[in-house]
């Protein structure tokens, strides 16, 4: 398998020494070498496979909702940060105007980005609307370790099959950060650990120095990676802003969950209408409800979170309720 070169090393003394992730490019079209390669990684890495000018429109977007807020020159090609107010970009949530707008239709309804799936999966892409869009910038603090906040989202997933895409929207270097990830524990005993109903994030001494496995990133790369591969953002220690966004996609022949409206909640189930109609579906005390910061809640408190008209995605068994988390 490939690897790639990360060219001169960079100031990344706060954080373990990094491998390169492996290239699988040159898997595709071969599902027997590609599930090997999931099966010890984790996760594939593709090199340049996605539709640049997609990629583009996507990150014109970005810079101008940055230049809204004084933050970047429109025409900048580095998107370099003039300051502004970043105290509320810091802050940027799933209520920003980059969710509000939908941003996420512009690279699952590509034609382009589809063909690429749909040959990775041999069947046509199912696009999850659970997108969470990153525009970093320059970390304030710089001492201490760049690891942002080490996770796995299957713990927080149970019950939803989707891969995790993540998409650099312009080159992002070492010290621009991105995403690192940990190579080849996806089969192992989460690293998670709970307190009553609060998963805690995972610990960096936790994990095995040497798994962790990073790249320099560019336009038209995707990582995918599996729900139970710990992963993590590193600071931003650059003067530009790091442009990347995060979805989750599968194939359409697997296990896909419903995406749809609620009608009506209450502590007992949920009703939820999609394109094949409405449906009632009931709750147990195993059911994970995902909560405003994104920890189990109470079924007792659900109806207080979720409303009619509330966009949900949601993963059953028969008419219960396994995993109900608000569409983004």
């Amino acid at each position: 398998m490939e690897k790639m070169s990360l060219g001169a090393p960079a100031n990344i003394a706060s954080s373990p020494p990094m491998g390169e992730l492996n290239v699988s490019n040159g898997l595709l079209g071969d599902p027997a070498a590609l599930r090997v390669a999931w099966d010890r990684d984790g996760y594939w890495f593709f090199r340049d496979v996605l539709d640049k000018d997609v990629i583009a429109e996507i990150r014109a977007k970005y810079m101008r909702y940055l230049a809204d807020y004084g933050a970047v020159d429109l025409s900048d090609p580095q998107a370099r940060c003039l300051g502004g107010d970043l105290d509320a970009l810091r802050k940027i949530t799933n209520d920003s105007r980059l969710n509000r707008e939908k941003t996420h239709r512009l690279l699952h309804e590509a034609p382009t980005i589809n063909a690429f799936f749909r040959r990775l999966f041999g069947s046509e892409p199912f696009w999850i609307p659970f997108t969470v869009h990153r525009a970093t910038p320059p970390a304030a603090e710089r001492s201490g370790s760049r690891f942002e906040f080490i996770h796995a989202d299957g713990i927080y997933n149970e019950g939803l099959d989707f891969l995790i895409c993540w998409v650099p929207l312009a080159e992002i270097d070492a010290e621009i950060g991105g995403i690192a990830v940990v190579e080849g524990v996806h089969k192992q005993p989460t690293l998670h650990r709970k307190q009553n109903m609060k998963i805690i994030p995972i610990q960096e001494e936790d994990v095995p120095a040497a798994a962790w496995k990073r790249a320099v990133y560019r336009p038209g790369d995707v990582l995918l990676m599996s729900l139970d591969t710990p992963h993590s953002g590193i600071a931003n220690h650059s003067d530009r802003f790091r442009l990347s966004m995060d979805t989750r996609v599968m194939p359409s022949s697997g296990r896909c969950p419903i995406v749809g409206e609620v009608t009506a909640v209450d502590a007992e189930g949920v009703s939820v209408r999609d394109g094949l109609g409405e449906r009632r579906f009931r709750f147990t005390a195993e059911s994970f409800v995902r909560g405003t910061q994104g920890d189990q809640m109470p079924v007792a408190d659900v109806p207080a979170r979720y409303r009619a008209g509330d966009e949900v995605i949601l993963a059953h068994d028969g008419d219960l309720v396994v995993n109900m988390r608000p569409q983004t």
